[in-house]
């Protein structure tokens, strides 16, 4: 598996970016950003060392759904491609528990953030009928 480094504010992938590999962070710290560069920049999610990032373009075979940045000095993270990605995972069989955990989280994140917002809607769309 190829390393690589990344400086602190670095890039490792942007935003519509073809997706043919994964990460998993060795060393340093990594955020996943919305709109990044932009005033509505968001922080979706901060990744440490052992944590896996980018499977979904992977193993969707679609483009990158945001944008990928080094938050530390000497941030190593690991390249994992559609080539090595069983053997890597029938080296380290836990992290396939990991990596599912942190995918069925991070779904149930989403959908609760989904479900909010609707109720939010249904809220001020009650309050305007009231008017």
């Amino acid at each position: 598996m190829e390393i690589k480094a990344f400086g602190k504010k670095a890039v490792i992938f942007r935003e519509g970016d073809p997706s043919d590999c994964m990460f998993e962070v060795y060393t340093g710290k990594v955020g996943v950003y919305s709109a990044y560069g932009t005033p509505e920049q968001k922080l979706l999610m901060e990744y440490y060392q052992d944590q896996y990032f980018g499977e979904m373009g992977l193993l969707e075979k679609a483009p990158r759904s945001a944008t990928a940045v080094a938050l530390e000095e000497d941030t190593n993270v690991a390249v994992i491609t559609e080539e090595n990605f069983a053997e890597f995972f029938e080296k380290n069989p836990a992290n396939v528990l990991m990596l599912m955990q942190r995918m069925c989280h991070n779904l149930r994140r989403r959908t609760d953030d989904f479900v909010s917002v609707c109720r939010s809607i249904k809220e001020l769309s009650e309050k305007e009928e009231q008017k």
